[in-house]
């Protein structure tokens, strides 16, 4: 189980690091449990509103599918018609863009996902995974 104390630790790592750098633009984190219910979320000063729906739409995708949000982009390509129901099955949730991480426990189990967005997906995808590490678990892109 993702408790909030470790949810907490997650988003707080993601936008420490974040403050710490600056090549990035303002940060978004969330993260949600396996059910993909919100946890916990941050948005640091100067990342726009809408950036918590972005966040926490990649980690959703990646929870409800059990894949990261960049294998589902990499699927999106592949199978364009597949994530657009999938997206309309979950209300419009799904964000198939990198920066969505599961999170597994010591056992492989998925316990919930990370969301981060504001930056490149790559970068967002990188404090997701550094994070999660961060707390012991496990992080499957």
């Amino acid at each position: 189980m993702l408790d909030l104390k470790t949810a907490n630790t997650i988003v707080n790592h993601i936008i420490d690091a974040a403050s710490k750098r600056s090549d990035l633009k303002p940060m978004t984190a969330v993260v949600l449990d396996a059910g993909g219910a919100v946890i916990a979320s941050q948005r640091q000063d100067g990342a726009s509103p809408i950036r918590v729906d972005l966040a926490k739409g990649k980690a959703h995708g990646a929870v409800m599918m059990g894949l990261s949000s960049r294998k589902l982009g990499e699927r999106a390509e592949q199978q364009v018609y597949f994530i657009q129901a999938m997206n309309a099955l979950c209300n419009g949730s799904l964000v198939p863009v990198a920066g969505g991480v599961l999170v597994r426990d010591g056992s492989g189990g998925v316990i919930g996902a990370v969301g981060v967005t504001g930056d490149t997906s790559d970068n967002d995808e990188e404090l997701a995974i550094a994070a999660i590490r961060s707390v012991g678990l496990h992080p499957d892109v």
